[in-house]
């Protein structure tokens, strides 16, 4: 009776770990308080796992900040300006790389291929010094047998990790990654003789990107790496663990015939076409590691279904091999669905997340082993059919609304610097406008205020009063720095999904139900189970207050159909495009009142466009297809006169450019400045580009505050590609997560920047 949990949450089921990390960083604990908390829960989820039955509990998938970086440690793989002298690395040297420090920046951050975590992106060289510099593999391995857990320690893969890295910099970006791998598989080799010696006896490696789409000089690499590693991992059993997608079927001919490897673990809810290249072949005596339960979204499983896939495995793997697993980590799903006691009853039956999957997880390998639990069974398939034919599930409108978009593609009437000339003859802004991304620093008071109101100890008026005294602060505060589109400063939104999905049907919400996003940072994502409408506007009463506090233009602000999508845990029941619609026609209605009620500028955020992109390259021009069709719907109404702007952050744009293009923006912000201008790169390459856009001057994830200088030097960079009277100025994200006293030296300096390039600009002219 064998099972196996890819990976487990590290926040805590209240966001103990979050709480205990931000203390620290503020200097308020020490890091024995911060240990202590670690320790309480690696021990907890360690114990959870054991007595629910599962026989494979992994190790090492604990975390202080990110996996990735972890493994950057244990590597020492550190870069040089953080001035790490050796030894084990501490974690003022860990916390450094993750977030920066006084003196030098962060190491760049971008998502776990495509969920909505963040890693620390590895920066290696030809010149690299690698030594075994953190033993918390192995620590951790004895901390579970100290309490008489034994447990699977897992690693990420050595070519997995080369593939996840970027040149440093001032390395040739041609530098070949893979040409490290020898540098590395030492270390490796050091940990698994650590491990061992530990009593290990399974060890897991992960290596998602095999699902990728690799080349044949990427798959030797797994080849030898493994060749090489064979006598190092002789007497373990070894698991290499794969997920978020099907595996191409060269990559599963590579992974099965892997030397010293006993056993493959496979994403089989995303991955369903692996399944045939299981049936069609699969190596005999291997175990089969079957990912059967959804590790990414918050449905409960289909228990039976689940079940019959799994016999039809045993046929291929025997009875004795086979494993029921979790499709990938659960660090991508909520915690525990017992902290919530909000959710009705229905909608909860519909539910599991990371404790529920792991019950989910056993109760399957017990019914492959013939100890069904029937009546949990019965239960689960109950609750399945409640959801099916439940009157909350669907709206006949909706569907309908959404069905007729089929025919059109919704773009709007003129073309875009038409409507630019348009607009600058209404808004009359100056040279390089500079603007910010919508929100504002969220104080203390601020959420108390929230949390009251939600709570029903303010009423409606004390609470409209103290928000409104709150935008009035922040309009003023941008009319003293002199900044010209401004932003209401979004007080009143706790999250811009959550804010928007409150007021949409179709969504339902959790107490606790928190998903790490980077670092200390957890979001709480909404769940869409039905049909999704807009019955009253959402923003209006709140832009029109603002609004009216100035005579600048005020930026409408609201979140667009993809972002709202990716950023929820999305109803499996129809393909996501279908929900992706019907959102889009919602926001459509949200964009026309707005425009009605006066405001001249709408930004409709589009923070995840990319991260939705599939991983395979071969399925990215459909959903690019969807994805901007929806994001066109919102603002094809609008008068040429309405200035319609986008943001996106953190990704990879320079494979997309051409459907960012094709989302026909008036105006798009870019997240830039921590990518050290690996966006400027497409343009220099020679794409037009004839929308107004604003790439980041400076960084809001760290508490670092820019000089005008750098931020000057950055504006002459963007302006060497990008013509005078497109370019705009604004910080890379939203300013919520900083404080005033970043917040307003660093757009001081902003302006500052920009006025001094405006003279230099008048003055050449």
């Amino acid at each position: 009776m064998a099972s196996h949990i890819v990976g487990y949450p590290r926040m805590g089921p209240k966001r103990e770990l979050k709480f205990a990390l931000e203390s620290f960083w503020d200097g308020k604990s020490s890091a024995e308080d911060l240990e202590k908390v670690a320790t309480d829960l690696k021990s907890s989820i360690w114990k959870q796992m054991s007595e629910a039955g599962i026989k494979y509990i992994p190790s090492n998938t604990f975390s202080y900040y990110d996996q990735v970086l972890d493994t950057t440690a244990m590597l020492g793989a550190v870069p040089e300006r953080y001035s790490w002298t050796g030894g084990e690395i501490g974690l003022s040297t860990y916390f450094s790389m993750a977030r920066g420090n006084a003196t030098v920046p962060a190491m760049e951050m971008t998502k776990w291929f495509d969920t909505n975590y963040h890693f620390i992106v590895p920066e290696l060289g030809p010149s690299t010094k690698f030594s075994y510099a953190s033993h918390k593999a192995v620590s951790e391995y004895k901390e579970a047998k100290a309490l008489g857990i034994d447990t699977v320690p897992v690693l990420i893969g050595p070519v997995s990790y080369l593939l996840l890295s970027k040149p440093a910099k001032g390395v040739e970006k041609s530098f070949s990654l893979l040409s490290l791998l020898g540098s590395i598989l030492p270390i490796y080799k050091e940990v698994v003789a650590e491990l061992k010696a530990a009593g290990a006896s399974w060890i897991q490696f992960d290596e998602p990107t095999l699902v990728k789409d690799l080349d044949a000089h990427e798959l030797a690499a797994f080849s030898s790496a493994y060749a090489e590693l064979e006598s190092a991992l002789s007497g373990l059993n070894v698991l290499i663990e794969t997920y978020f997608a099907d595996i191409p079927a060269e990559s599963y001919k590579t992974l099965t015939s892997l030397s010293g490897v006993t056993a493959y673990g496979f994403d089989l809810i995303r991955g369903a076409k692996t399944l045939d290249l299981i049936r069609s072949s699969f190596p005999s005596g291997k175990y089969l590691f079957a990912g059967v339960v959804d590790g990414r979204n918050i449905w409960a499983d289909d228990l039976a279904a689940s079940l019959s896939t799994l016999q039809s495995l045993e046929a291929v793997a025997g009875k004795d091999k086979l494993v029921v697993s979790t499709s990938c980590s659960l660090m991508h799903t909520a915690v525990d669905l017992v902290n919530e006691t909000k959710l009705d009853d229905e909608i909860k039956s519909w539910l599991a997340f990371a404790a529920q999957k792991v019950v989910e997880v056993n109760a399957l390998a017990k019914a492959l082993a013939g100890q069904k639990d029937e009546a949990y069974f019965a239960a689960n398939a109950a609750a399945l059919a409640s959801r099916k034919s439940s009157p909350r599930v669907t709206n006949e409108e909706v569907q309908k609304a959404a069905a007729a978009l089929k025919g059109s593609d919704h773009r709007r009437a003129t073309n875009v610097s038409a409507r630019l000339d348009a607009q600058q003859k209404k808004l009359n802004l100056p040279v390089l406008p500079t603007t910010t991304i919508g929100s504002f620093p969220q104080t203390v008071e601020l959420r108390r205020v929230r949390r009251e109101y939600k709570a029903k100890k303010i009423s409606e008026e004390e609470y409209v009063s103290a928000i409104k005294e709150e935008i009035s602060k922040v309009v003023k505060i941008q009319e003293e720095l002199d900044i010209d589109v401004l932003v209401h400063g979004e007080p009143e939104r706790n999250d811009m999904v959550e804010y928007f999905g409150e007021q949409l049907s179709g969504f339902a919400f959790t107490a606790n139900g928190w998903v790490q996003s980077y670092g200390s940072r957890c979001v709480k994502p909404p769940i869409i189970y039905g049909d999704v409408s807009r019955p009253n506007p959402m923003t209006v009463f709140w832009s029109k207050m603002a609004q009216s506090m100035t005579s600048r233009p005020m930026k409408g602000m609201l979140t667009g159909p993809v972002t709202i999508l990716n950023w929820s845990f999305v109803r499996n029941d129809q393909p996501r495009f279908e929900t992706c619609y019907q959102i889009a026609l919602a926001i459509k209605k949200e964009v026309e009142d707005l425009e009605a009620a006066g405001i001249q500028v709408i930004q409709i955020d589009e923070a995840a466009l990319r991260e939705g992109l599939p991983l395979r390259k071969s399925e990215h021009a459909f959903y690019l297809d969807w994805a901007v069709h929806s994001f066109r719907i919102t603002n094809c109404g609008v008068q040429d006169t309405t200035q319609i702007h986008t943001h996106m952050c953190y990704s990879n744009f320079n494979d997309i450019i051409h459907s960012i293009i094709d989302m026909d923006a008036d105006v798009i912000t870019i997240e830039n400045s921590r990518s050290d201008e690996k966006l400027l790169s497409v343009f220099r390459e020679g794409v037009k580009y004839g929308a107004g856009i604003g790439p980041g001057v400076y960084d809001i994830h760290s508490p670092r505050i820019p000089s005008t200088e750098e931020i000057a030097d950055r504006i002459n960079k963007m302006l060497a590609v990008l013509d005078t009277n497109i370019l705009w100025v604004n910080p890379d994200c939203g300013l919520k997560t900083r404080k005033y006293t970043e917040v307003k030296p660093a757009l001081t300096n902003m302006v500052s920047a920009t006025k001094l390039i405006r003279t230099q600009l008048a003055s050449a002219k």
